[in-house]
Formats: structure tokens, sequence, C-alpha cells
């Protein structure tokens, strides 16, 4: 598929971005550290947690049931192995309910996509578990704005560069918009398109760059997504470039 060279298309990070999401796991974090606060306090757990997460990245993935696998591995090292079988139980259930959680939308997501799918073309992208994500698109009731869905193991550039090939989309005519400057904004941007940075109040450490892209007339940071459209309205210039 040759690349359109003229009109813009958007992509939208899913997690943080149109719904809730890491203030669920905060959430389980602190029940998680109440179930361990015998044996430890809360600064060490949390940083064998993430260290765990991290060292299973590669292979469990991003989401809740790789969480919840590094949560019992971690509980185990923790407590030198006294931890009993209805205390890993518990672990299970915590990864159940965050599973089960309702699916709850960010201020302005539906109206922004509504008014923006009538004019462009939208892509959701987003990293973690298919099933789990699929699940949550289809309790947003959110599907029907979206030209295409990419559910991605990691969201970097090769993996842009190849969803921007495969729907024939010009680096320079994209703008990816996200909460994480380091998984939805700066690939894009390296690759020559342009990044909507919409921040949410909580983010995981492994998602955490320092510092602002500079990227002038490319990188834009907004405070919801209701400031998006004007920002659209501008890249949609056919002189962008």
């Amino acid at each position: 598929m040759t690349p359109d060279s003229s009109a813009l298309v958007i992509g939208f990070d899913a997690d943080d971005t149109l719904w809730h999401n890491e203030s669920i796991f905060e959430k389980t974090h602190e029940r998680y550290r109440a179930l361990l606060a015998q044996y430890h306090d809360a600064a060490t757990v949390d940083r064998t947690l993430y260290a765990t997460e991290l060292r299973n990245l590669e292979l469990y993935g991003y989401g809740v049931k790789g969480f919840t696998l590094s949560a019992i591995e971690t509980a185990i090292q923790l407590t030198d192995g006294k931890i009993g079988a209805e205390e890993i139980q518990h672990l299970i259930l915590l990864g159940r309910d965050m599973l089960a959680h309702p699916v709850e939308l960010l201020e302005g997501v539906e109206e922004t996509l509504a008014a923006l799918a009538s004019r462009h073309r939208l892509l959701l992208i987003t990293k973690g578990d298919l099933r789990d994500q699929e699940r949550k698109l289809a309790k947003s009731h959110l599907a029907a704005h979206f030209r295409h869905v990419e559910i991605v193991s990691e969201k970097n550039e090769l993996s842009y560069a190849e969803i921007l090939r495969r729907h024939g989309i010009a680096a320079r005519r994209f703008l990816m918009v996200g909460n994480s400057l380091k998984s939805d904004i700066l690939p894009v941007l390296a690759l020559g398109g342009a990044g909507a940075h919409v921040p949410y109040h909580l983010t995981w450490a492994a998602e955490r760059v320092e510092g602002v892209p500079q990227a002038a007339g490319r990188f834009f940071q907004l405070e919801n997504l209701r400031g998006l459209p004007a920002v659209v309205a501008a890249l949609a210039n056919p002189n962008f470039s």
C-alpha cells in the first residue's frame, strides 16, 4: 500500500489515555503492601516487586497476568517461602479483580473521538495482554471510532514503523496521542511524526523519562483530550511537515 502523503492519521494509546488503568494497579499495590507488611516495609516491597516485573517483562510482557505472576514470585522471595497457600490465593484473586474491573473513560474521550473520527482515520495502538486489551476495548464502547486496532508486545520505533508501513501511513502525516512519553511519543517523533502528550496523574516507573522532547511544531502538551482537536486542526494543514 502506498503511503498517503496528505491525510493526517491519528493514533491513540489506550490505557491511561482513553481509560483509567494505572490507578487500578496502584490500589492493588496498596493491598499487596498490606499483605506483606508483617515481613517487610513498603519501600522494600515496592522495590523488589518492580525489579521482578522488569526481569520478567521479556517472558510475561505487560499487563495484569504478568503482574500477578511477578507479585506471587516476589511474595515467595520476600517471605523466604513462608507465604501460605491462602495468601497466594489472595494474590490470584487480586489479579482477577483487576481483570474484571469496570472500564472508566477519562475526561473528554467520547466527544473527542466522535468529532475526530468523522474527519480522520483513527488507529488504536496499545501494548499488553491481547485478551485483556480486547476486553477493555469492547467494554469501553469506543471500538467503532477506530479504523484499525493494533495490540503489540512493545511500543518502539520498530513496532510503529511496521504499523505505519502496513497501513500505508506516511510518518510525517501521523500524530500519536498518549500519556507515556517513552512509549507513545518519543518513538513516533524519532520516525518523523508528531506527538500529543496527555499526562496521567500516575506513571509506572518503567515508563518515566527525564526532560521534554525537543521537536518544535511536532510535540504538543495537553491537559486532557479536549485540547486535541485544536492540535489536529493545525496539523491537518497540508503544509505541515
